[in-house]
């Protein structure tokens, strides 16, 4: 593919819908430690619409395109990553630019399709699934017998992390959600309660089916006037892991709790993290969870696919929040 173009998604100076473009650009080519992967699917995350929206921008040295998970067929390998992996597939965790036909990743950021998967299955594992075990297993320290409350339990995120919280052998696993097909669908996968926050107030449901306890960890991706509330849904020494702010990060609340409680309340980003870090997540994850999907168990659920070119669709469904599970492009599914 050297010296050969590919069709790739650009969003230029960012925006709204109107801002996606399909172009034609230079095939990447992977340097020391990486592999070039043909795409066969990507998957769309929230952090994508926040990167075309001018509010996520790439790290430096990244790919200035969106896309960052696929599946697909390693096609070219840079010094130091042995030619044998040339013709592999595998899914993996991409610095940027998955939203295209080739893109570049580390060589540790590539994982093995499980067993029994689809590559469009696979395609749904990367970023989502990294992200759950680094906050809900690793940051959170969920542990067998502890409760949970897991917010946007319908999301990418929530489907994955309410069966991580079932693998892990939590007591009750409390999530919200905007409808009651969304709470059915939780509860199949294994919430012990969805609570619907249009009508409930998950606060008040939470403390009712603890006995006045709270809940051990707190997996939040809202912010804004949940903060607070997060806070008074704890247990005491109760742990809260905010992976988003989907309605704010700037709010005014008093912190007193975190002291009288014993709190701790922490967060983090994957994109940001250190190639190493992520080559160790990548394994930590593979050992853990693999053996479960080759099993038919901690599967993705794919809502909704489309092609490439339709990906201004993808992101609308994405941002309407209609969605239960995952969205992915399809490139090339042909690879398959």
């Amino acid at each position: 593919m050297a010296n050969q173009t590919i069709r790739c998604i650009d969003h230029g100076q960012g925006g709204g819908l109107e801002c996606l473009s399909i172009i034609q650009t230079a095939a990447p080519l992977p340097g020391a430690g990486e592999v070039r992967i043909r795409v066969a699917y990507a998957g769309v995350n929230r952090p994508d619409i926040l990167q075309r929206s001018g509010k996520y921008p790439p790290p430096p040295g990244a790919s200035p395109f969106m896309g960052l998970e696929v599946s697909g067929v390693i096609n070219a390998v840079g010094d130091g990553v042995p030619a044998s992996r040339i013709g592999e597939k595998v899914c993996a965790l991409t610095p940027g630019g998955g939203y295209a036909e080739a893109v570049i990743a580390p060589a540790g950021h590539c994982m093995p399709i499980p067993e029994g998967l689809s590559l469009k299955q696979a395609a749904c594992l990367p970023e989502t699934m990294l992200t759950v075990w680094a906050n809900l297993i690793e940051r959170g320290q969920l542990r067998p017998g502890q409760s949970v409350l897991i917010h946007g339990g319908s999301s990418g995120i929530g489907t994955t992390a309410i069966q991580f919280a079932r693998w892990a052998g939590a007591g009750q696993i409390f999530t919200t959600v905007g409808s009651e097909e969304k709470a059915a669908v939780c509860r199949g996968l294994g919430a012990t309660r969805a609570i619907i926050y249009k009508t409930d107030d998950y606060l008040a449901v939470t403390q009712q089916e603890t006995a006045g306890e709270g809940v051990h960890l707190i997996l939040d991706m809202v912010g804004g006037d949940y903060l607070a509330k997060n806070l008074k849904a704890l247990a005491l020494e109760g742990r809260l892991v905010q992976i988003a702010f989907l309605q704010g990060s700037k709010v005014e609340m008093d912190w007193s709790l975190l002291m009288m409680k014993r709190l701790t309340f922490t967060g983090s980003t994957l994109r940001a993290r250190s190639s190493e870090e992520k080559s160790r997540l990548c394994l930590s994850l593979q050992q853990a969870i693999w053996p479960e999907l080759s099993q038919g168990r901690c599967l993705p659920l794919i809502y909704a696919e489309f092609d490439l070119t339709a990906v201004a669709d993808a992101h609308r469904l994405m941002e309407s929040s209609q969605h239960i599970g995952k969205i992915v492009l399809q490139v090339n599914p042909q690879l398959s």
